[in-house]
């Protein structure tokens, strides 16, 4: 497990070079009940990105349907086609429910307590991972997500034929749906997001500090924005950067820094792109940019896209140009 140091950088603003051993850690004592409870979720997130990496959709299906709303044949056959996939998407919503309850453990095992976040991201480095492989996590499944516009086509023509259904007196019985309507509501807000697990993770980050009212928000946004400056300095350091065993490592590294920086805009009254952020944006930018353009061109759009304070006045010019 990586050692500690702190440097002072050449202005008086602190900087920190932590080594967290992305690849090895392993729980100590202190962290094995509540990596225990994340492990028990995190197990499951390869699949769940299998998944939807292979999820094709009822495209034909659906659009012969529509074509001939007359023909019996074809709307058995769309509804055959649906009704596994709407299981499929049933199964990740309930997978974001799993993270939005552990999410919070894992927050305040690393931001409570008197001790800085450097020490916490040295002390609990297998906590540390986890929140990486979850933010990693959020990051691919999202950018699937938005790339496959068929997702949201199926759940809508589930929908619509269960209502044409109960408007033609031929109303399912509620227990023998594959999803019942009041979790079809909660799924149909999930789904309508561009970023649903982006969205679930800001959520319960956000609720998190609101019902922990005697941790100062100041914790959990240092937290953050250190573990940002972690990412970027492990990458930037030549010293760090020979300790990755694997390549892919690496742009783990950049996917999770990047994925702070966003939970960071997300969360922080004023952002992460302002003077007054714990965070170098202008820093991590530079680093992306000094990858092969193929390699981090997504993540760079992540900054774009799914970011809240890009646009604002107080994100300074020179950060809009970087990422223009």
């Amino acid at each position: 497990m990586g050692n500690l140091l702190r440097i002072l950088s050449r202005d008086d603003n602190p900087k920190y070079d932590v080594f967290v051993d992305f690849e090895n850690a392993q729980p100590t004592e202190s962290e094995k009940e509540t990596y225990s409870i994340a492990q028990e979720v995190l197990q499951y997130s390869r699949d769940i990105l299998l998944e939807l990496q292979m999820y094709k959709g009822a495209v034909n299906e659906i659009r012969e349907a529509i074509t001939n709303p007359c023909n019996e044949a074809y709307q058995a056959r769309a509804w055959e086609a649906v009704i596994p996939l709407v299981s499929k998407l049933k199964q990740f919503y309930e997978f974001s429910q799993q993270l939005d309850d552990v999410v919070p453990r894992i927050l305040w095992e690393l931001c409570s307590g008197q001790i800085p976040p450097t020490q916490h991201l040295e002390t609990q480095q297998a906590l540390v991972k986890q929140f990486a492989e979850i933010l990693d996590f959020v990051l691919k499944f999202d950018d699937l997500k938005m790339t496959n516009p068929a997702i949201q086509n199926d759940f809508s023509y589930y929908r619509r034929t269960v209502s044409r259904l109960r408007l033609a007196n031929q109303d399912p019985i509620e227990e023998e749906l594959e999803v019942p309507n009041e979790l079809a509501n909660r799924m149909s807000l999930f789904y309508a997001h561009a970023t649903p697990m982006l969205k679930v993770l800001s959520d319960a980050t956000t609720r998190f500090v609101a019902e922990n009212k005697d941790l100062p928000i100041e914790n959990t946004t240092e937290t953050l924005g250190t573990m940002a400056k972690v990412c970027q300095r492990m990458v930037e350091n030549p010293e760090f950067y020979s300790r990755f065993k694997n390549e892919e490592t690496v742009l783990f590294v950049l996917r999770v820094m990047v994925g702070v920086i966003i939970l960071y805009d997300h969360v922080h009254p004023v952002g992460a792109f302002a003077k007054s952020s714990h965070i170098d944006v202008k820093g991590s930018i530079k680093v992306l940019k000094d990858q092969p353009p193929n390699v981090v061109e997504g993540l760079l759009n992540a900054l774009r896209y799914t970011t809240r304070h890009l646009n604002d006045e107080t994100t300074p010019k020179q950060i809009k140009s970087l990422l223009a």
